[in-house]
């Protein structure tokens, strides 16, 4: 039985590998969705602080005081790479039972954008580790950060593993995370590009990227803050979880954040879509009853 990584062990150790992205001055419109690397006055008075996302008000505001650039970091451009031989792409027929549609990068890429970095989707049927390490080798020229899922059911995370390997340092690590898996990171090529690799199902996949790979971007953002909000609220239903293992198990917050709803069907990718919030279980506890207060993990869908 492989020995777990807890979760704050691995966000530490990809935290280490990325750091803030090198600040220049952008013309207000390239500016929109950057984050603001030092504080602006217009005199003496602050207006706009070090750590904002730069917005539509942030750029009349730097637009009224006479500022046609603003002191940016820039987005950060993240790759994102599924591997698989049965994987088809979305449009297309399955051609046996073996085959799935690929979903990760459609899902990874967007998760990218929304975090606001520059996200290019590149799917990748390889057949050998030469092949998946040419078409990786190939993205090191414009990538900041590199994400790669594999397939569920074939050996595609053994081969990018050893493709991996063989470009750089990787360790590989089981997550604590109860239905996860195992995940790899370290720093490929000769800049050094950190990578991450993800499960191959999607909510695994999905929940691996909000805990660990959204943190790394906002990290290079020069965010002021790289973690989703978090509120204490009411279970409206019992749940239960694996010990040793962290579950989020995904959940609807009401409106006034008091009481949360576990959503049905967890091994269901509907519930992605459905829930904004994950309650968060740590690894000591087993069970919630109906009206005990949890650590509720807010999905917003806006940033800083």
């Amino acid at each position: 039985m492989p020995e777990h990584t807890r979760v704050d062990e691995f966000l530490t150790s990809l935290l280490s590998i990325c750091k803030p992205l090198e600040p220049f001055e952008m013309s207000l419109l390239d500016a929109h969705g950057a984050t603001l690397a030092e504080d602006v006055y217009a005199g003496e008075r602050l207006v706009l602080r070090t750590g904002t996302r730069i917005r539509s008000t942030q750029i009349g505001l730097a637009a009224s005081i006479g500022r046609d650039h603003l002191p940016t970091r820039p987005h950060p451009r993240v790759v994102v790479l599924s591997a698989g031989p049965d994987l088809v792409e979305p449009g297309q027929p399955l051609k046996d039972s073996s085959d799935e549609y690929e979903t990760n990068s459609w899902l990874l890429t967007t998760a990218v954008r929304e975090v606001g970095a520059v996200a290019y989707r590149v799917h990748s049927i390889p057949d050998t580790e030469e092949e998946l390490q040419k078409v990786i080798e190939d993205q090191l020229v414009r990538a900041d950060l590199i994400i790669i899922s594999g397939e569920r059911h074939d050996d595609s995370f053994d081969l990018i593993t050893r493709t991996l390997s063989s470009l750089g340092t990787i360790t590989t690590v089981d997550m604590a995370i109860e239905a996860s898996g195992r995940h790899n990171f370290g720093t490929i090529g000769p800049d050094q590009i950190p990578v991450v690799t993800l499960p191959g199902d999607p909510i695994s996949a999905y929940i691996s990227f909000e805990l660990f790979v959204r943190p790394m971007i906002r990290t290079m953002l020069g965010a002021a803050t790289i973690h989703r909000p978090s509120v204490k609220a009411s279970l409206e239903k019992p749940i239960e979880s694996t010990e040793g293992m962290r579950s989020y198990i995904r959940a609807v917050l009401a409106e006034d954040g008091k009481s949360v709803m576990p959503l049905e069907s967890q091994d269901e990718q509907s519930t992605l879509s459905d829930a904004n919030a994950f309650i968060a279980i740590s690894e000591g506890d087993t069970s919630f009853k109906t009206g005990d207060r949890v650590n509720v993990v807010v999905l917003e869908r806006r940033y800083i």
